[in-house]
């Protein structure tokens, strides 16, 4: 159990971060979940549609910190790579 007055407020804010972190990792990982199964059912039209909407979602993990922002491009990448494929 924290001491100090300061080390109190650190773990509120550090539990208040964790949240908002958790809430937005887990936005990007239903978002690109939900392409994924497009792509498995052929809907490839509708994936493209969701597209932006990823990578929207990405891009504001990166901005925020959540992951790297190559991990992120890296993702971005790898989906328009699957959807070019299954386009063939």
């Amino acid at each position: 159990m924290p001491v100090i007055k300061s080390v109190f407020k650190n773990v509120r804010v550090n539990e208040r971060k964790r949240l908002i972190n958790l809430k937005t990792k887990n936005s990007f990982k239903n978002e690109v979940k939900e392409i994924k199964q497009l792509l498995l059912a052929k809907k490839i039209a509708e994936a493209e549609k969701l597209l932006p909407k990823v990578y929207k979602v990405l891009d504001i993990a990166a901005k925020k910190h959540v992951i790297a922002a190559n991990s992120a491009a890296r993702k971005k990448s790898s989906l328009a790579r699957q959807i070019a494929a299954a386009k063939k």
